[in-house]
């Protein structure tokens, strides 16, 4: 499942990172500490890594 805004993105990313142990739990905020809780590393990897040209900043743009 891609992406549907740079926000999206970024909180995915985010999450991505802290499974992957390169950030703590604790840092993560809002929407990417309810991502790293619901969604597998791959599910991440794969809303983390879509194309950020042609998205709007938050999904409601």
């Amino acid at each position: 499942m891609p992406a549907t805004s740079k926000a999206q993105q970024k909180a995915a990313g985010a999450a991505l990172s802290a499974k992957r142990g390169d950030t703590k739990k604790s840092e993560l905020q809002g929407a990417s500490k309810d991502m790293y809780d619901s969604m597998s590393e791959k599910e991440l990897e794969e809303m983390a890594s879509t194309q950020r040209k042609g998205k709007p900043q938050k999904k409601g743009d």
